[in-house]
């Protein structure tokens, strides 16, 4: 299992450089890679543990650190009908079908399978969303969607599994049992967010903050399981608060925690994706005794159910919440269509119905699973590669929102300018008269100030000056890196001659690094 999972950790990460170059949706490559080359492989079995209790929470968690608590909260209504209304009510509508479809499958089981295909994931969208400018109002719903309506489905999806092989769970106990799990996983998070806040605020060392921090998620979402609490929950509050708070921890973690968790999401999501392919082969093998037609129309019936759900539930109930509310924003008709097409489904789904218990029929759970697969598969491939085209079709930009943030990046800036130099000659008077060297660096101080504030109204205008030119900053820019790459080779070649050790190389690298990254921003 070791072995298999370096093989696709290795192939998933290559064909998602693929993508990225191209400019291609990594996620939906992935999956297309995944089934092309399931038949012909050994097959490589997706545990249910490895998915949520390994990939699961720091995917949650990356994405929590990464969002913005105060946008969160200015679209919390339609975020909370989404997470909780929607995957209510999608897992009820799909519950009935299949019961209608599938006499013979109890009616629990059959809920079962509407709690698993509830809860869309949004990587895929997002990414091309962010890829081809959604608005940021549209991005956050989706984003808050993903991060909390995974902790709806898998209450759901246990209820439904515990009355189909323990017995009846009332309506009563299993809105009970909901609320429980909820308000123990925002109780567990809020509990490690503000210890590790005031643990943070006393450890003022980088590489121990970000070492506590690839621990986190983990440590929240075990923590809150381990009590039948929602470790979705837990680690999203802990992300979202610490994710605010983020300021207020030294550069170096912000610089490192930054890079750590990029690249922790990324080889995550291709490994995740990558598994959600070669999961075909198995889960066609447990299929006997149905007729190939019929599990087609039944994987068919399904797939609509549940798209045609999520449409249903975000303009039916929009359009309430519009006459409830009138004071409140709800997306445009486009938007709503966008919102509706991105439910795409992705791993949590296949992780819980490779969990179904043992105590299940054989043939039921095969059932299952293949209805789950053919769904996540479903939407992956056919409302993904669509997406981008009614993203086009739709003209839902949000040019306008990108150039207003410049806008205000080059007033931030202007503003930070002003208040710098005014401390500036504050430490100047209590300086005295300089001399010739100090008066030497205040200019360097000034003309650094004023470049910085400069670059940033400059990247109003797209970053070229009258007739398509290079600005000054984009000139000083281009420029500095070639200097720097000379710097570089200069190191290079005295360390080769042995005139300069690897350590001394080392240090004298991390300064020019900065320094670049510096110029790219």
């Amino acid at each position: 299992m070791g072995l298999q999972l370096l093989v696709v950790a290795g192939g998933a990460v290559g064909i998602a450089a693929v993508a990225r170059r191209k400019g291609w949706p990594a996620p939906l490559l992935l999956v297309a890679a995944g089934l092309l080359v399931s038949p012909l492989v050994p097959p490589v079995p997706l545990d249910p543990d490895l998915a949520l209790f390994v990939f699961l929470p720091p995917l949650l968690y990356s994405a929590a650190l990464d969002s913005s608590y105060l946008r969160l909260r200015e679209v919390r209504r339609p975020v909370g009908l989404l997470s909780v209304g929607l995957v209510v009510f999608t897992a009820a509508v799909v519950g009935l079908v299949v019961h209608l479809l599938l006499p013979g499958l109890p009616l629990a089981l059959a809920f079962a399978l509407g709690a698993i295909v509830a809860p869309p994931d949004a990587v895929a969208a997002v990414a091309v969303g962010r890829r081809l400018g959604l608005p940021r109002r549209t991005l956050t719903i989706l984003v808050g969607e993903s991060l909390f309506n995974d902790a709806t489905a898998l209450t759901l999806y246990r209820v439904a599994i515990g009355a189909a092989v323990g017995g009846s769970v009332d309506l009563a106990e299993g809105a009970g049992l909901f609320l429980l799990a909820a308000a123990g996983g925002v109780a567990i998070g809020l509990v490690l967010a503000y210890t590790l806040s005031w643990l943070f605020e006393r450890t003022r060392d980088s590489m121990v903050e970000n070492a506590l921090m690839l621990l986190i998620p983990f440590a929240a979402y075990l923590a809150a399981e381990s009590v039948d609490a929602s470790g979705v929950i837990a680690v999203v509050i802990v992300g979202l608060h610490l994710g605010h708070r983020m300021h207020l921890r030294g550069f170096g973690t912000r610089l490192v925690s930054g890079a750590v968790w990029k690249v922790t999401a990324f080889l995550l999501e291709s490994i995740v994706f990558a598994l959600i392919g070669l999961q075909l082969e198995t889960v066609v093998d447990g299929l006997t005794g149905v007729s190939a037609w019929q599990v087609a129309g039944y994987a068919a019936a399904v797939l609509a159910v549940t798209i045609a759900s999520r449409f249903v539930w975000l303009f039916a109930v929009t359009s309430l919440v519009n006459l409830l509310h009138r004071g409140e924003r709800s997306p445009a008709g486009p938007q709503r269509m966008l919102l509706g097409w991105a439910g795409m489904r992705g791993v949590v789904s296949l992780a819980a119905a490779f969990a179904i218990p043992p105590e299940v029929p054989e043939r039921d759970r095969a059932m299952l699973l293949f209805l789950t697969f053919t769904t996540v598969i479903g939407t992956l491939l056919i409302q993904g590669t669509t997406f981008p085209a009614l993203i086009r079709r739709l003209r839902v930009s949000g040019e306008q929102e990108q150039y207003e943030d410049r806008l205000a990046e080059a007033a931030a800036q202007q503003a930070a300018l002003e208040e710098g130099l005014a401390e500036l000659d504050r430490l100047l008077t209590e300086l005295g008269e300089p001399d010739e060297i100090q008066k030497q660096v205040i200019d360097q101080l000034r003309e650094k100030s004023w470049h910085r504030s400069l670059s940033a109204w400059e990247r109003l205008g797209g970053g070229t000056g009258q007739g398509g030119a290079e600005t000054p900053s984009a000139l000083y820019r281009r420029l500095r890196r070639e200097m720097l790459q000379a710097e570089r080779r200069v190191f290079v070649r005295l360390r080769d001659e042995r005139r300069l050790e690897d350590e001394v190389l080392r240090e004298l690298m991390a300064q020019l690094d900065f320094e670049e990254a510096i110029l790219e921003r």
